[in-house]
């Protein structure tokens, strides 16, 4: 049982889940299955054998796996393996015979790790801690990686592979999972952020995301549909815009494109966050990306250029204007409190100065924004609206009770100690006097306003 004796799974590409090919947890793993019935080399086989425990029970705090641990890490490393075979299934499509007569080989040995034999090591290394991991069992299976969804399938791939009668059917299960989820990171994980490394490009996963339903916004229905129509478009190959999402602070433009993460990710869409002073590294980026089967969205929160910042030039290039042409499988979508993003002076189309050329300066300001062929714009709301907003929210809290009430709103926002305050349910009428005096002390009228009142009050 060899690691160097695989071909198309031979070179690991997941960070932190093999490691090397000399001092990761699969190559510890099968040398202690090659020699823990050497007496001669018991002394060196107690430590890897503790150093392999440590490894699998830290693994499975953070992955939230149960039941056989070395099942489903090998599973979890499968599905984490880039390579000709499992990409070609992501794509949709079974490799040529070559390779799908290749990776048998692979899986001929790999079909030998799931069913080496733990017990009999557990006996001949007297371990009393080994037998655990066949049925690990924790209180909290949550995890840190990994939502439920994804652990459980990738538990149920273990247990496909570790019931396979022969490679063959190792080799159909891994195909379904990779045409149904996907590969490695852009397959089990929706969000990533981009990572400078000096002067490279890494893409690495948000594992805890931020949970947001396009449903949680109150209102802004004709923006929310804009965004949405042109997502889904976007989604079905057909033609989609890049997206400026503009407009007053606090309105959910940020929270709109976070929940598209979540609604459309079985489609296939990936959302990945950029910041401006990255925009150098967007060429590397969409590199990564471009030849994946997924739709990604290169996502750019508040985005604004002062006049002396030029980082923008980056993104008009691969916005639009490069001798590359861009991904079909990348749109960007931008939020700023700025409508044409660069920043504009009077000055700029004053008569007199030093610019020779004053149109040049104005077109050269607008071009960037013009390159978002959809402009959404998510205005503050009036009072009215955010008298629904809180409603609403309210609503969805159980905070509204329909008698009259003697005040309890009101008297929530007095000084005293937020312990001491009693849970209530009031008028509507209460509620929103109560989200009245709020919004005049934090921050004027606007959705972001009205959930941090709701929020106060839970």
């Amino acid at each position: 049982m060899q690691i160097q004796e695989l071909i198309i799974y031979r070179n690991d590409k997941v960070t932190g889940k093999a490691g090397s090919e000399k001092t990761g947890l699969l190559p510890q793993m099968l040398w202690l299955a090659n020699n823990y019935q050497d007496g001669s080399k018991r002394g060196e086989a107690l430590p890897r054998l503790a150093r392999c425990l440590n490894h699998l029970f830290s693994w499975a705090e953070e992955t939230g796996f149960q039941g056989n641990l070395w099942h489903c890490y090998l599973a979890d490393w499968l599905a984490n393996h880039e390579n000709c075979f499992s990409l070609a299934c992501e794509n949709n499509r079974m490799p040529d015979t070559t390779i799908s007569t290749a990776v048998l080989d692979d899986l001929a040995t790999i079909r030998g790790w799931f069913t080496l034999d733990l017990d009999d090591m557990a006996r001949e290394l007297d371990s009393a801690v080994l037998p655990l991991i066949l049925d690990y069992q924790v209180a909290q299976s949550a995890g840190k990686i990994y939502g439920e969804t994804i652990r459980d399938r990738i538990g149920r791939l273990a247990g496909e592979l570790a019931g396979a009668i022969n490679e063959r059917e190792m080799r159909d299960a891994l195909a379904t999972f990779y045409q149904q989820l996907g590969v490695g990171k852009f397959g089990l994980h929706q969000t990533f952020r981009v990572e400078s490394r000096e002067t490279s490009a890494r893409i690495v996963p948000i594992y805890r995301p931020t949970v947001v339903s396009l449903t949680d916004l109150v209102g802004y229905e004709l923006p929310k549909k804009k965004l949405t129509d042109n997502t889904e478009a976007f989604l079905q190959g057909k033609g989609a815009n890049n997206c400026l999402l503009y407009g007053d602070a606090g309105t959910g433009k940020s929270s709109s494109i976070k929940g598209l993460a979540n609604e459309y990710y079985e489609a296939g869409l990936r959302i990945i966050e950029i910041y401006k002073h990255q925009c150098g590294l967007l060429n590397e980026v969409v590199d990564q990306i471009k030849h994946r089967n997924y739709k990604f969205i290169l996502y750019m929160d508040d985005l604004s250029f002062e006049d002396f910042e030029v980082e923008y030039k980056y993104l008009k290039a691969v916005i639009e204007g490069g001798l590359e042409k861009k991904p079909d499988n990348l749109l960007i979508y931008a939020t700023s409190n700025r409508r044409h993003l660069i920043r504009e002076r009077f000055s700029d189309k004053a008569d007199g100065g030093d610019d020779l050329h004053k149109s040049d300066t104005v077109q050269e300001k607008l071009s960037l924004s013009a390159r978002f062929g959809e402009t959404i714009y998510f205005g503050a709301p009036g009072r009215k609206e955010y008298h629904r907003i809180v409603s609403e929210l309210a609503q969805r809290q159980g905070y509204i009770r329909p008698e009259a009430g003697q005040g309890e709103a009101l008297s929530l926002l007095a000084d005293q100690e937020r312990a001491e305050m009693p849970v209530v349910r009031w008028t509507e009428a209460e509620l929103l006097a109560a989200a009245d005096r709020w919004e005049l002390a934090h921050g004027g009228l606007s959705g972001r306003t009205a959930q941090q009142f709701i929020d106060y009050l839970g």
